[in-house]
Order: structure tokens, then C-alpha cells, then sequence
């Protein structure tokens, strides 16, 4: 009786460990009942800042801005001059929206750059606490090292983040692309413009 070929194993071998970053990157990490209680800090700028230059875009920095949160959704775009300077979406959740009873409870999906929640039945939280501890981030990596870390996140990733809100013009764009400088706001104009130096996995 012949042995299984090499090759044969090395396929095998070489299959598994697909399947298996597959699997990883695409369930989401589960995590027993938690709150991430620190609110993000913000704080404005009162006098211009230097511009950034970025892929043809210039970054105007508005306020300095810190977080932790609960990852609660992972886009990746790629059409478009702002997917090259923000490649990534972040559905970010703190306080109540990051506990997981909570989430539980909740439909969250990302598309067209917004971030949407539904819910059946009674709401497990007030709306306006919904709104006001979760946000879709627009990511501009400062560096590639961020960018690696951008890929390696997975829904229910915790993580702690600093950078920059930012205004982002471009001489193709129709219009600025300005970040919100609120926590409350909804709907068009209220996703956070993040230019990240630090991004860490906790």
C-alpha cells in the first residue's frame, strides 16, 4: 500500500491553515459581559494647525482624539479617492454599547460609509444612549503599522486608538469631507474623520 504523497500533505497542510485564518477573521470574538466605561476624550483645536499631506489630500486638524471601544463592525472600501486615504470603516462602540447583553439585541451592519442598528421590540437601551456611545469612524492610517493593525481587528475586538479629527479636501472632491466634533449627532456628517497614530489591540 503507497503512502500518501507529500505534496498531497502539503496541500492538506496548506488548506487547514486557510480555513483557519478564514475562520478567524470572520467570527467575531466573544466576550462575557462588558463595559468599557471611559468616555472618548476630545480636545479642540484654537488655533490652525499645520496641514498634513496625504495621497494628494490635505488634512486639516481639528482636535486631538483618544478612545477605547468594542469593534462592532469592519468595512474595507476600495472604490474611490477617499478609500485610498480612509481604506477602512470602524463601527465603534463604548459605554453601554459595548456591553454585550446590549449588543446582543442589536442589529449592526456598515454600508455606503454609515453605520445602521436596528432592533426588535422594545430598544435594550434608550435610543439617544445608542447614539450617543457608538459611531462609524472613518480610518486614515498615519502608517503602515496601523494599517496592519486595521487589517488584523475582528468585530468584538477591543482596542484603544489616538489621533486626529480631521477636514479632508481634494481637488477632485465635490465637496470637504469634515469630521463630526460631536458624540450626539446622527445621520449624515456625524462619522468621526480619524487620522490614527496609535492603534492597539487590548
Amino acid at each position: 500500500m503507497h503512502g500518501v504523497p507529500m505534496r498531497k500533505v502539503w496541500l492538506l497542510v496548506l488548506l487547514a491553515l486557510a480555513a483557519t485564518y478564514v475562520w478567524r477573521r470572520c467570527t467575531p470574538i466573544q466576550h462575557a459581559p462588558v463595559v468599557l466605561q471611559e468616555e472618548p476624550r476630545q480636545v479642540d483645536f484654537t488655533a490652525a494647525q499645520a496641514a498634513i499631506q496625504m495621497d494628494g489630500w490635505t488634512l486639516k486638524p481639528l482636535a486631538t482624539f483618544s478612545m477605547k471601544a468594542r469593534v462592532l463592525g469592519i468595512t474595507r472600501y476600495d472604490d474611490g479617492p477617499p478609500s485610498k486615504l480612509a481604506p477602512y470603516d470602524l463601527a465603534l462602540g463604548w459605554g453601554p454599547m459595548s456591553d454585550t447583553g446590549v449588543l446582543e439585541r442589536l442589529n449592526i451592519r456598515q454600508s455606503n460609509r454609515f453605520y445602521h442598528w436596528t432592533y426588535w421590540g422594545k430598544p435594550p437601551v434608550p435610543e439617544k444612549d445608542i447614539i450617543s456611545h457608538s459611531t462609524n469612524a472613518h480610518i486614515i492610517p498615519a502608517g503602515e503599522g496601523v494599517l496592519l493593525k486595521l487589517k488584523s481587528l475582528r468585530e468584538g475586538s477591543l482596542i484603544q486608538l489616538a489621533g486626529v479629527l480631521v477636514e479632508a479636501t481634494h481637488p477632485q472632491a465635490e465637496k470637504p469631507w469634515r469630521s463630526s466634533l460631536s458624540r450626539t449627532d446622527a445621520g449624515e456628517g456625524s462619522c468621526e474623520i480619524i487620522y490614527v497614530k496609535s492603534l492597539v489591540e487590548e
